[in-house]
């Protein structure tokens, strides 16, 4: 997607689960928790947030603290309160499906969290790694699409902006989408 000087890059959207979690809540498996917290970490500064490693660990553990308490006499906890404790007051935004009632691939789903940011689609850029529910979604709703594919290469049938393997390489993925 080519950028005219007024249609900047200003907001990144991320999909949830598969892109910026690599696995479901329930899961306890922790060996990817140091490269999920470098990613966060990585993400967070790309839009001006400056967080320790260690504060951002101490967060991911309070958030596993929080959690497990919810989850032993609430099982059904929306997916935005589960999220939300994990980055409390770290993104603007939190649009959830089952919360809105709008289902990805619906351009509506991305054009109602745009409308939260204040921004056109032109403006900005959503990331995740379904071909069909980000790629195309987010194409349709007329934004910019970074898409998340472990062999680096486009899966969907419409074409991204950019393909990445991982989300540490965000940054500079949409340092070359800016005009």
């Amino acid at each position: 997607m080519r950028r005219s000087a007024a249609s900047a890059v200003r907001a990144v959207t991320l999909d949830c689960w598969g892109t910026l979690l690599i696995d479901s809540p329930q899961s306890d498996d922790s060996r990817y928790r140091r490269q999920r917290l470098a990613v966060m970490q990585a993400i967070l500064a790309t839009v001006g947030g400056r967080v320790a490693f260690r504060d951002l660990d101490q967060a991911y553990d309070e958030s596993g603290r929080r959690l497990a308490q919810i989850w032993q006499n609430h099982r059904d906890v929306p997916v935005s309160q589960h999220v939300a404790m994990l980055v409390e007051a770290r993104f603007e935004v939190l649009t959830f499906s089952d919360e809105c009632g709008i289902r990805k691939p619906d351009p509506e789903i991305f054009l109602l969290t745009l409308r939260k940011f204040g921004v056109s689609p032109e403006e900005a850029v959503h990331v995740g790694d379904d071909p069909i529910l980000d790629v195309e979604g987010a194409r349709d709703a007329g934004m910019g699409v970074i898409q998340v594919s472990a062999n680096g290469r486009a899966t969907a049938p419409v074409t991204p902006d950019a393909v990445i393997t991982r989300l540490s390489e965000l940054p500079a993925a949409l340092a070359r989408l800016r005009p």
